[in-house]
């Protein structure tokens, strides 16, 4: 339908959604300032190791290479999710949607174990600048991918409840910018925290 043809409250409605739309394109840039002074201060404390563990140390490649597999899959999985918005499928977008969420729920498994084995052996965030800077670092994507995981079954629930209706359209749209964006920050974690730390 062309702008001339749509009524006011239509109009008013898109135009909603595109505010939105880049509210959250500047929420994301914020984020990514955010990532990059946190890749910063990892940076700068990686000798901050006050004598105790490093990364070759502790960190577990195969453990980290499955952590990015799990998170690279969820990505294509929503991409099929989002396809099936724009063809108004409902039941393979709720399908891909559950599919995202348990490969980003295993994501979310396997950094949990890793922190509380880290923690087991007294390497935890207390111990060391570096260490300090790595939980912070690697912790923060943790939650923002719990915070995705939230959004999914949220998102789920009203596309079973309302539909694939524009506003939920546009709400999916905006979950799968973000659910992008933690991919790429976790491409950085795993390219500048685990390959170099166990160099």
């Amino acid at each position: 339908m062309s702008v001339a043809h749509m009524s006011e409250h239509e109009r008013e409605e898109t135009e909603t959604r595109e505010q939105r739309a880049l509210g959250f394109w500047l929420y994301l840039m914020g984020d990514a300032v955010i990532f990059a002074l946190l890749f910063a201060t990892y940076a700068i404390m990686i000798p901050g190791t006050a004598g105790g563990p490093t990364g070759k140390d502790l960190f577990d490649l195969n453990n980290a290479a499955l952590e990015t597999v799990l998170l690279l899959v969820s990505s294509t999985t929503f991409g099929f999710a989002s396809l099936s918005v724009r063809t108004g499928n409902r039941s393979a977008v709720i399908g891909w949607l559950a599919v995202t969420f348990l490969l980003g729920a295993g994501f979310v498994f396997l950094e949990v174990r890793e922190f509380a084995g880290m923690i087991a052996k007294g390497a935890g965030p207390d111990r060391s600048g570096f260490l300090s800077a790595f939980f912070t670092l690697v912790g923060t994507h943790g939650v923002h991918v719990t915070m995705g995981l939230l959004w999914i079954v949220i998102l789920s629930a009203q596309v079973m409840l309302k539909g694939l209706t524009a506003p939920v359209a546009s709400r999916l749209y905006r979950l799968g910018l973000f659910w992008h964006f933690l991919d790429i920050a976790w491409v950085g974690i795993f390219s500048i925290v685990y390959l170099p730390g166990l160099l």
